[in-house]
């Protein structure tokens, strides 16, 4: 259940750097909910992992998703750059984590 709570934590880092994103655009109510609550969600699931997870392991994991999540929703949603070097090494950040995930 752990590794559930620590996807879910880097899912929440994504939602809080796409909430910084958005009150960037426009300072309102609902932009600053949607950081705050991103943000919360992430910390909330990741103390909850750390519970059963080696600190090490679920620090670079849960970094590791908000930063490839973060960078791939920028190429998504906000027609950030997909170049295939870009590309390639968020695969590469990926690829760290799952080898992470098969050694703890």
């Amino acid at each position: 259940m752990s590794w559930m709570y620590l996807i879910i934590a880097g899912f929440g880092e994504v939602l809080g750097v796409m909430g910084i994103h958005k009150v960037n655009q426009e300072k309102s109510l609902f932009s600053f909910t949607w950081l705050i609550g991103g943000f919360l969600l992430s910390f909330l699931f990741l103390t909850l992992a750390m519970e059963n997870l080696p600190m090490g392991t679920a620090y670079a994991i849960w970094t590791g998703i908000g930063t490839a999540g973060s960078a791939m929703a920028g190429m998504v949603f906000y027609d950030e750059s997909a170049d295939w070097r870009r590309i390639l090494f968020l695969s590469m950040i990926i690829a760290a984590a799952v080898g992470l995930k098969f050694i703890t």
